[in-house]
């Protein structure tokens, strides 16, 4: 049997052992996978109440303007029927996607597609009955939501995939109800991970270019396994082959509590962070651009409570590595209140270890003021290229945010400098300078003289409007004489 022969016979061998869902030409049908997970995916229509201000319609197409005469005649009569009261309700309808993820009819969807629903009906597919679903919980911040119908009999339901392990360029599909149009399947790659795109606080989006439109929102991304790895819940109005959904991971914890509690309660530290660019972190003397940088710590909070200080670098939750600060936020975030964790700082160039115990994620906000208060004596920073005064008024330190009279305040940023480059802005109070209290401009020149042209740079903590910020500022080479 010669060589050619045998290699045919081992190619044959090789194409019978591959699984049904791949074709010879080496890409997948998706035919068994959209039959296996077709039943699962529900379509889901709500009816919400909207108040309608009629006074403000212009019934007789008047220009603007002017005035009809008849307006006034006919709005006595209205007036009279509706009580004074010209906003009247109406009916609006809207329509989605979701999936079934337990035998006894618990319904995954997103919280756009139910927040505002006076009324949640789900249908199974190629079925003519609907189903009143109850609203077991809402989770805002991840654009998540759980439903629960009785059908009367056992479900077929989908598991949740783990969305840390899937790669980039791996098949998905997903199902769907766009444009009400009923039970759809598309079919795509995942495209992107970690997508961050300004949705929410913990923006961490599988990106795919299966087709997603409205109505597949709350729809689920499937593996060629057959498992959920992402919720469908957004699309980029004029992209095409862009969209988006919650990795399986998040969303499982949060439908978790949903189920347990109704509401989902996340950890909280109580800090103000920034990420470390690659000059801050030479600043810090660390290695490279990495972890979360503390440029505030709310008194009384679980991070104060906790020893931690701004400055520090957070590098590590729980044993976790944390990347940057949206990494940080998302670690915190699904870690439960009142747990203890092992949190590693970057303090004044080395690590330090904290034990914290966290406390439940609120909304707390800072109010900034802008009354700077009038000028004083001020000097020119040649080697940031700024101007700057003491801060020696208690109303000044007041309106900047401040507890106490300390820091300098920026009063001129010069073009083309190195605090220009920094987006050093004018209003900034400058704090510290290289982790050193800086109350006078000879503090701050005295740290530029030493530490500064050693390193190369000065990494300044300020106040900006209410919140503390770090800026690192590249000082320029010495010129030396020839």
């Amino acid at each position: 049997m010669n060589s050619k022969r045998l290699l045919g016979i081992f190619a044959l061998i090789t194409l019978m052992m591959l699984p049904v869902s791949v074709m010879a030409n080496g890409l997948p049908t998706f035919v068994e996978l959209a039959k296996k997970c077709g039943p699962s995916v529900v379509f889901i229509s709500t009816v919400n109440t909207v108040q309608q201000d009629n006074s403000k319609q212009n019934k007789f197409h008047t220009p603007p303007g002017q005035q009809n005469p008849l307006e006034d005649f006919f709005k006595q009569f209205e007036d009279r029927f509706r009580g004074n009261n010209p906003k009247q309700k109406r009916k609006q309808g809207g329509l989605g996607t979701g999936f079934i993820i337990s035998a006894d009819g618990y319904i995954v969807t997103n919280n756009h597609v139910v927040s505002s629903a006076d009324e949640i009906k789900v249908k199974l597919q190629n079925a003519d009955r609907e189903y009143p679903a109850k609203l077991i919980g809402l989770d805002k911040e991840t654009d998540l939501a759980l439903l629960k119908i009785d059908a009367g009999k056992q479900l077929p339901f989908l598991s949740f995939a783990n969305s840390e392990k899937a790669q980039v360029g791996e098949w998905v599909m997903a199902i769907g109800n766009p444009f009400g149009l009923g039970h759809t399947v598309t079919k795509g790659i995942i495209s992107a991970k970690g997508r961050i795109i300004g949705a929410g606080p913990f923006d961490n989006f599988i990106q795919t270019d299966a087709s997603i439109n409205p109505g597949n929102s709350g729809g689920p991304l499937i593996d060629m396994k057959g498992k959920v790895i992402g919720i469908n819940t957004m699309i980029l109005a004029n992209g095409q082959g862009i969209g988006f959904a919650i990795p399986s991971n998040m969303a499982e914890n949060v439908i978790s509590q949903l189920k347990t509690n109704n509401k989902v309660s996340r950890g909280w530290l109580g800090v103000t962070i920034q990420d470390a660019d690659a000059n801050t972190a030479k600043a810090l003397g660390l290695s490279s651009k990495t972890g979360a940088l503390v440029s505030s710590v709310n008194p009384g909070d679980p991070a104060d409570k906790g020893g931690m200080k701004v400055g520090d670098v957070i590098l590590e939750v729980g044993g976790a590595k944390i990347d940057d600060t949206n990494d940080l936020l998302r670690t915190i975030a699904a870690l439960l209140p009142g747990k203890k964790v092992d949190v590693q700082v970057w303090r004044k160039g080395q690590p330090k270890n904290l034990m914290i115990t966290l406390g439940e994620r609120n909304g707390k906000t800072v109010v900034a003021a802008k009354d700077f208060g009038p000028k004083a004596k001020q000097e020119t920073v040649e080697e940031l290229g700024l101007v700057a005064r003491s801060i020696d008024r208690e109303a000044e330190a007041k309106a900047l945010g401040l507890d106490k009279m300390e820091g300098l305040l920026v009063i001129e940023v010069q073009p083309n400098t190195p605090a220009e480059k920094a987006a050093i802005a004018v209003g900034d109070a400058i704090l510290e300078a290289n982790q050193h209290k800086v109350n006078t401009l000879e503090d701050l020149r005295k740290i530029i003289n030493t530490e500064g042209k050693e390193r190369g740079l000065v990494m300044l903590l300020i106040k900006r409007q209410g919140r503390n910020i770090f800026r690192t500022i590249e000082l320029a080479p010495k010129k030396t004489a020839e």
